[in-house]
């Protein structure tokens, strides 16, 4: 099976693979301002392990809004 090059894609595909790519830039900026901005006492776990979960695509940004911060 042949991949789908970005001609093949209609309109609103294209602006659907945009929008969540946009999602997934600002979630992983906010997540990785938060963890330089917030303590390491607030914070489970090593901040390091969560700034490479972060890179995690799509579920470490929100593994990390919703289980990393204390």
């Amino acid at each position: 099976m042949a991949q789908k090059q970005w001609s093949d894609l209609t309109p609103p595909q294209r602006r659907a693979v945009i929008a969540l790519g946009a999602v997934e830039v600002v979630l992983t900026t906010a997540a990785l301002v938060s963890l330089a901005r917030t303590p390491a006492e607030r914070i489970r776990g090593p901040k390091a392990a969560w700034v490479g979960g972060c890179f995690v695509q799509p579920v470490g940004p929100i593994a990390y809004f919703l289980v990393g911060r204390r």
